[in-house]
């Protein structure tokens, strides 16, 4: 990792001038990817793709303007730039800026959202998926077109050298021209660990390009990342966390021991990826035909433009002939004034490239006799399984737009997508050696979109696609979303509903998986989910409701099976085995989430309650509740230091949350016979946060309230980290 550290030194002390993707909330805050009917596809809206868009008529800061594209079509989705301090502290922690999610406890360690609706279905990034705190897909990042080229760099820190964590981030862009731009992001994060062999070593180096003409579109872009994580196995016994009266001596987090030393999980990832598209269209004058007329000088003066003097006689008594001459030079005379004009797309061709690279590899030099179930092979105290998989998605669409006559009412898109998977598992021979198993999957499907993006007033989305051939055949995907933004007595009130029907294939490592004390190879019954949502969001009242139910058939997850293991008639532990279950029946998850905002002067309160219910809570364990409250003053010093005092505390009532298995780096349900409970145990910080121009600070106190005893885990067995001190900056420059 060194080599890493100089790479991003040497890139933080050269002075470049350029522009940053201002800390992104979008790993943290699933809204901000859900602007359902600001979609706008590159070269056919109102935000002027193809020409100059800092000349935008809406107020953006410095310029800047921000999009996601989606993986598929390259399809742009508007992003507001972040350049507030709202949640600020909140931006660098694992557990999310609401603290939805269940961790591990260190920086960057895996985890696990406790909000059903906002999980991922079967993610192509498999052992990657856990790692959605640090880990940005492309249809999540950021591009950016900015007026002047833009730097920001961050820095977040926490605790001492011994048990600490830092993260260091430099995203720099710059527009080449009016139509294409450049830029990259370098991000760093290391959390040495509040317990033992825990540490976690996370890199992330993303490197962009754009080009948005009337006619050409395109979007490139390569990322690679590298996350090593010590896993410990949690803590060999709560009751140093639940009663630590029970022990004659206190202990700090370092002299608790772990069930695992000198064990870790390890992901390679790189992606490539190209979208580029080719648009028809017309040339449309942005004059109307009163203002043109407007425009045309006196007759007088535009026959004084001939020079055929026969010609100007024969005029004055011909009527017929003066206005074909009139109408010759009117159209002379408008073709040299050069009136702006706009182009409007008819239909595009589309291509979408889509390579990845993921090696995964599970190491551990000392692990314990008893900890696994079964051993396939060799040395378990020499462990090295190496996982290769390289996927290539090509894919084909034409699309005809909306709104380029006055009868498009919709975009109709039609598309047709390949796609190439290979995997290198470990695999045992009779002799006890190992060796390499390699899988081939291919896919051929089909699908469409119909969708409305323009206007204030509706906007709707719908779009699918099946498998017709490979691997996955049968596998399709409905999947629906609109929304209706009206005016209710001097508020603003939008009414959103989506909807999905899936049938799917479960991924291939829930099929397939060789390892030295992990083997499974499934035939499993395609998952089958519907899911209705609504959303009820109030302006003026700051009220955003979220309903929605999602039945389940065939459910497939993993679980851990733990078998007691005695020396001298005495439990010592528990051996470990992974398995994959699937539940024939349905499940039915019904979920409620309310935000409320408040604000009263210079006092604010913001409040998120879930409540949510499973049908089989064993299959698919759920809190029944899930709170966050932040209650802050805001106010300004001088009038240009903007400042933030409060905190904030997370809750959410027991429930039998998820282990987590080391072996396959995956959270699984716990086994039956040896039931934990978290929850029921809240969470307190209190932070200043403050704004400045361009500059952004915060200083939190994180788990203020960890003196007192209780339930203090985010996963079972992985204690919440004690109390510490946090501060991070974020400063922005333009040139």
């Amino acid at each position: 990792m060194k080599q890493y550290l100089l790479v991003l030194l040497f890139l933080l002390l050269t002075p470049v001038t350029g522009k940053a993707q201002i800390d992104n909330f979008s790993q943290q805050n699933q809204g901000y990817n859900e602007e359902y009917g600001r979609m706008e596809n590159g070269g056919s809206n109102h935000f002027s793709w193809g020409r100059d868009t800092t000349k935008s008529d809406k107020p953006i800061p410095i310029g800047l303007f921000m999009w996601n594209i989606d993986k598929r079509l390259g399809d742009i989705t508007h992003v507001e730039a972040d350049t507030m301090m709202y949640r600020f502290q909140n931006f660098n922690n694992t557990d999310g800026i609401s603290g939805s999610y269940n961790t591990l406890g260190n920086l960057g360690s895996p985890r696990m959202n406790r909000l059903f609706m906002d999980r991922e279905v079967f993610s192509e990034t498999f052992f990657m998926e856990p790692y959605s705190f640090f880990y940005t897909p492309v249809n999540k990042f950021m591009f950016t077109n900015t007026k002047s080229p833009f730097t920001n760099l961050s820095y977040h820190r926490a605790g001492n050298t011994q048990d600490g964590e830092d993260r260091v981030r430099a995203y720099f862009a710059s527009n080449i021209n009016k139509l294409s731009g450049i830029g990259f992001l370098l991000d760093y994060a290391y959390g040495r660990g509040f317990y033992n062999n825990q540490a976690t070593s996370l890199f992330n180096g993303s490197l962009y390009g754009y080009y948005l003409g009337d006619r050409y579109n395109m979007h490139a872009w390569i990322s690679s990342n590298h996350i090593k994580i010590g896993e410990n196995g949690g803590i060999d016994d709560d009751t140093y966390i639940t009663n630590p009266e029970s022990f004659s001596q206190s202990f700090r987090s370092k002299d608790i021991p772990t069930v695992l030393a000198e064990t870790w999980n390890r992901n390679d990832d790189q992606t490539y990826f190209l979208t580029h598209r080719y648009n028809l269209g017309f040339d449309q004058s942005l004059i109307t035909k009163d203002s043109i007329a407007k425009l045309i000088p006196a007759d007088t003066t535009l026959f004084k433009s001939l020079k055929d003097s026969i010609l100007r006689v024969r005029i004055e008594t011909d009527t017929l002939l003066r206005k074909q001459v009139r109408d010759s030079l009117c159209q002379n005379y408008i073709t040299s004034l050069a009136l702006p004009s706009r182009f409007v797309p008819v239909t595009s061709f589309i291509h979408t490239l889509n390579v990845r690279h993921g090696v995964h590899g599970y190491y551990s030099r000392e692990t314990p006799d008893f900890y696994y179930t079964n051993h396939y092979y060799g040395d378990q105290n020499q462990v090295k399984d190496i996982f290769d998989e390289l996927s290539v998605r090509n894919t084909l669409g034409i699309a005809l737009h909306e709104g380029f006559n006055k009868w498009a009412k919709a975009g109709l898109t039609a598309f047709a997508t390949h796609e190439f998977r290979t995997y290198n598992l470990p695999y045992h021979l009779g002799t006890g050696g190992k060796a390499t198993q390699h899988y081939t999957e291919n896919n051929i499907s089909v699908g469409g979109i119909l969708s409305k993006k323009e206007g204030k007033l509706l906007h709707y989305k719908a779009e699918g696609d099946i498998v017709l051939l490979g691997e996955d055949v049968g596998q399709f995907n409905i999947d629906g979303k609109a929304d209706l933004n009206f005016r209710l007595f001097k508020d603003t009130v939008t009414l959103a509903a989506h909807a999905y029907m899936k049938n799917l294939n479960p991924s291939f490592y829930y099929r397939h998986y060789q390892s030295q004390f992990t083997w499974w190879n499934n035939d499993l019954n395609y998952e089958f989910r519907t899911r209705i949502e609504g959303t009820l969001h109030s302006k003026k009242t700051k009220t955003t409701l979220r309903i929605g139910v999602e039945n389940i058939k065939n459910y497939t997850y993993f679980g851990m099976e733990k078998t007691p293991y005695a020396e001298n008639y005495e439990t010592i532990g528990y051996s470990h085995n992974t398995v994959v279950n699937q539940y024939s029946g349905n499940i039915q998850v019904f979920s409620a989430i309310l935000n409320q905002d408040f604000r009263f002067g210079i006092f604010n309160w913001e409040n998120e309650i879930a409540y949510q219910k499973a049908s089989n809570s064993a299959a698919l364990p759920l809190p029944d509740l899930t709170l966050y409250s932040n209650l802050y003053i805001k106010f300004k010093i001088a009038k240009v230091l903007n400042l933030e005092l409060g905190g904030d505390i997370r809750y959410f009532t027991k429930y039998y949350a998820p282990d987590y298995s080391p072996a396959i780096g995956q959270f699984v349900t716990q086994d039956r016979n040896s039931y934990v409970s978290i929850g029921n145990y809240p969470i307190c910080n209190v932070y200043a946060n403050l704004l400045l121009k361009h500059f952004r600070f915060y200083i939190t106190g994180s788990h203020i309230n960890a003196s007192m005893n209780g339930n203090a885990f985010l996963a079972p067995h992985y204690p919440i980290n004690p109390m510490v001190i946090r501060f991070g900056l974020s400063w922005n420059f333009y040139n």
